[in-house]
């Protein structure tokens, strides 16, 4: 084998991979909803922790870091990075993702078109579409946790009108 004597070697790193932007720390937002605490009992004012609880329920629904979680065919979650309990990685995940959540409702995705459920792709046929699309256990308790916050405050805020 003759050595490469006139080119360098190419970086270790993949070609062809973007960079991936270092997350935020979670302690900032929840040093954030601390501050909304605080500021409701040192005011003494209900309306400031309904605040909170509406800007910890988006954080929930839309912002939290976390990873995608949607089981491929093959079995395993999908360790992808997304934003939000609400979404997936990419478009075949999340149409599996949103299923999930109408099943967790108790109702059938009313969008989905059934010749389209038959022909997802995410994988090697091993699990079938209503078995990859189950949430995980803390998806599922957070996600009702912030359904329950914002019907909370939904009702709080038109209590607070009258």
């Amino acid at each position: 084998m003759v050595a490469n004597l006139g080119k360098a070697e190419p970086p270790a790193a993949r070609r062809g991979t973007r960079r991936r932007r270092r997350r935020e720390s979670a302690l900032v937002w929840w040093a954030v909803f601390a501050a909304f605490g605080v500021a409701a009992w040192m005011l003494n004012s209900w309306r400031i922790a309904l605040l909170g609880l509406v800007a910890w329920c988006l954080y929930q629904f839309l912002l939290v870091p976390t990873f995608c979680r949607v089981m491929t065919r093959q079995g395993y979650s999908c360790t992808e990075r997304a934003r939000g309990r609400l979404f997936a990685c990419k478009p075949s995940h999340q149409h599996v993702k949103v299923d999930a959540i109408w099943r967790l409702v108790g109702l059938r995705n009313p969008l989905r078109a059934k010749a389209k459920e038959a022909h997802r792709d995410t994988g090697v046929v091993v699990f079938s579409p209503a078995v990859r699309g189950r949430l995980a256990l803390a998806d599922r308790v957070l996600i009702l946790l912030a359904a329950a916050g914002t019907v909370v405050a939904v009702i709080g805020t038109v209590y607070g009108f009258a």
